[in-house]
């Protein structure tokens, strides 16, 4: 994976040596003040974190550079902003979110997210609910013929595609990255019952694509 750091300005620099060692907040404080190091340093911490998030909505590793580089790049110009009242890798995530959000608008597409992607726990618990799998069965230990099928497959994966964007990213973040509520929340800035609705919103339409699927 080549490098998603920002070309910017040379700028003087603080020594580097024991950067490794400091805390992301000295960090963000020297970086803050235009120190390259220190904010070269950050990028490394999370570099490959990031880049994993950026793959997970585009699947393309040439869109996930240019997602890093466009929330690297606007983490750099709007550190002063940055107020440190949440972590900078919880910040960060935030901004790749919506740089690759952002990325996606303009190309008219959305996250593709696959059946494989899914939480096992998830597609047990919306397979139960839609009446086709005994409660103590498991996806994940013990998957089903039928389920595994390419045509449930698909139907699974044309119906999270036809999710409003809303209950989308919700149900990318909570069931595919498998974040909790209360960072799901904090990353796209919505109250923990508007990220519990959204969730249960989608997990039920899920649910309905399986059902739909074994009522044919």
């Amino acid at each position: 994976m080549k490098s998603a750091r920002p070309d910017r300005e040379p700028s003087p620099a603080r020594p580097a040596a024991d950067a490794a060692e400091l805390s992301d907040e000295v960090l963000v404080a020297r970086a803050r003040g235009k120190d390259e190091a220190a904010f070269e340093e950050l990028v490394s911490r999370y570099e490959d974190k990031l880049y994993r998030l950026a793959m997970r909505f585009v699947r393309n590793e040439t869109d996930a550079q240019e997602i890093l580089q466009d929330a690297f790049l606007s983490a750099w110009r709007n550190l002063p902003t940055f107020e440190g009242r949440a972590q900078f890798g919880s910040w960060m995530y935030r901004v790749t979110v919506n740089a690759a959000l952002m990325l996606l608008r303009s190309r008219n597409r959305h996250p593709e997210v696959t059946v494989d992607d899914v939480e096992p726990a998830s597609l047990n618990q919306a397979v139960m609910e839609s009446g086709q799998m005994r409660s103590n069965a498991d996806w994940s230990q013990r998957p089903d013929d039928q389920l595994q099928s390419d045509e449930l497959r698909q139907h699974i994966a044309v119906s999270v595609d036809a999710l409003p964007e809303g209950l989308r990213t919700v149900f990318l973040l909570r069931d595919v990255d498998e974040l909790s509520t209360e960072d799901t929340a904090e990353l796209l800035g919505l109250s923990i019952p508007a990220v519990k609705t959204r969730l249960h919103r989608a997990r039920l339409a899920l649910r309905e694509a399986i059902g739909r699927y074994f009522a044919k």
